[in-house]
């Protein structure tokens, strides 16, 4: 079961699980507080943080641009990081799974950069980036 983060509104995350279609809000700090997550909050945050390591990674690596800091790059990546180590039963999502079994944090340079499903999210989030900050 997968979450959806529908809104954040006044400080609150207004959150929908794919499933049963039940809506929830939680404070912001609860919602980056990994130690108070659900076992599908946990997997989704782990879903969430390999793709952006995966598209930011091809971003910077092969595209030799970047539309995020290195210092929130390197958040997400310790986040990852973390969340796997502390929570190894709840790694298998089905979503790059080997590709970050061995997951540290420290490059995102050996990770599949060239997969279809990377390629295409890649796109995705750079068209996205251009409308908001060019247009």
């Amino acid at each position: 079961m997968a979450n959806l983060v529908l809104d954040i509104l006044g400080g609150c995350v207004i959150m929908a699980t794919q499933t049963n279609s039940e809506v929830y809000i939680m404070n912001l700090e609860s919602f980056f507080d990994t130690d108070n997550l659900s076992v599908s909050q946990i997997k989704s945050k782990i879903r969430q943080r390999r793709s952006q390591m995966l598209v930011h990674s091809r971003i910077y690596y092969l595209m030799d641009e970047t539309i995020v800091s290195d210092d929130q790059w390197q958040k997400w990546a310790n986040e990852l990081a973390e969340l796997q180590n502390k929570y190894p039963q709840h790694c298998k999502i089905n979503f790059f799974d080997r590709e970050f079994a061995t997951w540290n944090g420290d490059s995102g340079a050996f990770l599949p950069l060239k997969d279809p499903y990377v390629v295409n999210k890649t796109q995705q989030v750079i068209d996205q980036w251009y409308k908001e900050n060019e247009g």
